[in-house]
């Protein structure tokens, strides 16, 4: 279902928070299609999307592509910033945050990981956004720990509390915390952060029969923003999650 004219006309921001699986459609393996990828950006028109799985220069996506700069390209999205969790296949590999405003103080804090679990290390990519009315809010990405056990969802998510907990400016983060809502992941997160859909939401995983909600958009503090929309989007080509869209207003 599209955002209605109405919505879109009084949101302040458009927000997609969407893993990539570095643009390897699941269908067709081996094959990198950006371009799929892309096309959901340019229907949706968000102003800032979170992007989580993505590929900077590997062998298996192709040693001249940048996902992060040639996304931005491909979507007409003029500010992009890619924060490196692992290397990766000769290149590198994390999270990227792509967006129609400016930003400035772009950061990469690396999220811990308990060596014994041999954890792949995890990342939280953060950006502040110059908004059109001068106002100022930081923009996150970020993908928790994908192990069966949480031990290190848990490290990563207290991690993250604690970057924010004491931050002046509004935020927002979304990502994949490869976490359902009534896990104790989940329950942190929203010690902090409200989460623009808790009920009735619907699944982002896998994509052809989705059965669980592990993407989320979340914002910080509450009486800041008005949720307009939230919806699950059913692109079952271009990866193995659905994408997530958030219509907000700022107060």
């Amino acid at each position: 279902m599209a955002p209605s004219a109405t919505n879109y006309q009084t949101a302040d921001l458009r927000v997609l928070c969407y893993n990539i699986h570095h643009a390897n459609p699941p269908s067709r393996p081996g094959l990198i299609d950006l371009q799929a990828i892309a096309n959901v950006i340019n229907r949706e028109q968000p102003h800032l999307v979170a992007l989580q799985e993505v590929d900077v220069y590997t062998g298996r996506s192709g040693k001249t592509s940048n996902q992060a700069a040639d996304l931005a390209k491909l979507s007409g999205m003029p500010y992009y910033y890619f924060a490196k969790a692992i290397d990766y296949d000769g290149g590198e590999y994390g999270v990227a945050i792509l967006s129609k405003l400016p930003m400035e103080a772009m950061k990469n804090t690396p999220l811990p990981t308990e060596a014994e679990t041999k954890g792949e290390p995890r990342t939280l990519a953060t950006a502040v956004i110059q908004l059109p009315n001068g106002k100022k809010i930081i923009f996150a990405s970020t993908h928790l720990d994908a192990q069966r056990q949480d031990t290190n969802r848990y490290l990563q998510i207290n991690k993250i509390v604690d970057v924010f907990k004491n931050e002046n400016l509004p935020v927002i983060i979304a990502g994949d915390f490869n976490a359902v809502p009534n896990t104790r992941i989940i329950q942190i997160l929203d010690s902090l952060f409200k989460r623009t859909c808790v009920t009735n939401c619907g699944f982002t995983v896998s994509q052809i029969n989705p059965i669980r909600t592990i993407d989320f958009i979340a914002y910080r503090p509450s009486d800041k923003f008005i949720v307009l929309e939230h919806k699950v989007i059913d692109e079952k080509y271009a990866s193995d999650h659905l994408p997530v869209l958030s219509l907000l207003k700022l107060k």
